[in-house]
């Protein structure tokens, strides 16, 4: 299955845009500030019900507009399948086949999406809960149980938290251990089996365009010498004098190491850029091929801030993977790529058939 149609309304400078999507590859190209990646981001929030761009909702909705609505079809098998977002200054709205889903999974279910843009070094430089968000993304689609267990350890944290930050005593407190542990370390083993899963295939692809060795371990958010009950017990002063749980998987991290050497400021933009990009990769080639959905992947400007080696190699690595590939330039053709199922041109916030 992949996204066959997309009508965006009143989202960022995009007043009414509509476009049949090819099922391999599409190519968008136009000026700078036409509306190249507000389409993509459109794209991305119809997918995760969320923006890679912003956490305030306000800023997608178009100026002097209530609200924006994505809508899109998926092809299936045997039919095409409609699903909506509608954001407003209230909320987000959601919509899969006439029925309101009963959490943003379920889009990520229909319309698994992930991005390669300019800002994609932000998955390296930033703190843990960016690479933490990466990781579920990719468990939630390999383990189905994944959700539930995520789901649950988040209730009871915020539970346990409360009792904390309203200085309740220990024995109120511990009633949420229990819960806590148990989610928590079923949450971490399924991320742990992840990581164990995707690093090989980062190695590769890692070493094709750094040349350099990748390597990935999991940090669970507490210390590897004891087992989380453990270290519940110990924080147990931590998290009184914070208010707030210490250790847990909300606290855990994906180290990733460059030639045994942690990457962190330790390199280049462009290369923060390519080693993102071979994890995102990565995961796609680690999607289930029983799957009965294809991932889409978005890539916004891939030229930006690469020389042409540097670019070739990264054009090449897309390219081998089963994806329904959604592409932006500057410019009116991307030959690299080969030739486009579909190519659109935007300006001023509007596309036409290029």
């Amino acid at each position: 299955m992949t996204l066959s149609r997309l009508q965006v309304t009143d989202f960022r400078c995009l007043q009414s845009v509509q476009l049949e999507l090819d099922p391999h590859f599409t190519l968008i190209s136009g000026p700078n500030a036409s509306g190249k990646t507000s389409l993509l981001e459109a794209i991305y929030v119809l997918g995760r019900g969320r923006s890679f761009r912003t956490r305030r909702l306000e800023h997608l909705i178009r100026n002097g507009t209530e609200r924006f609505v994505v809508f899109g079809e998926v092809d299936t098998a045997h039919r095409r399948v409609p699903m909506g977002v509608e954001g407003s200054r209230a909320g987000m709205r959601s919509q899969i086949d006439g029925d309101k889903p009963s959490s943003l999974a379920e889009l990520a279910l229909q319309l698994p999406v992930q991005i390669i843009d300019p800002e994609v070094h932000h998955l390296i430089e930033e703190g843990p809960s960016r690479r933490r968000r990466f990781l579920d993304w990719g468990v939630f689609h390999v383990e189905q149980s994944f959700v539930g267990h995520w789901q649950r350890y988040q209730q009871v944290l915020k539970q346990r938290n409360a009792a904390l930050k309203a200085h309740q005593p220990r024995a109120v407190v511990s009633v949420w251990d229990t819960d806590l542990v148990r989610s928590g370390e079923l949450l971490t083993a399924a991320r742990s089996r992840y990581v164990l899963a995707l690093s090989p295939h980062a190695q590769i692809i890692g070493r094709n365009l750094l040349g350099m060795d990748l390597s990935l371990s999991y940090r669970s958010g507490w210390s590897k010498d004891h087992n989380m009950s453990e270290a519940l017990e110990q924080s147990w002063s931590h998290d009184q004098d914070t208010g707030a749980t210490q250790i847990g998987p909300h606290r855990a991290d994906l180290a990733i190491r460059l030639d045994g050497t942690t990457v962190k400021d330790r390199v280049s933009r462009g290369q923060q850029k390519l080693l993102a990009a071979a994890l995102l990769i990565a995961q796609i080639k680690l999607f289930p091929e029983a799957s009965p959905v294809q991932p889409s992947l978005l890539l916004d400007d891939p030229a930006a801030e690469l020389d042409d080696e540097r670019l070739g190699g990264l054009i090449h690595e897309v390219s081998t993977q089963s994806v329904q590939l959604i592409v932006t330039t500057l410019h009116g053709e991307f030959p690299a790529f080969g030739q486009p199922g579909r190519r659109f041109k935007m300006s001023g916030g509007r596309i036409s058939t290029a």
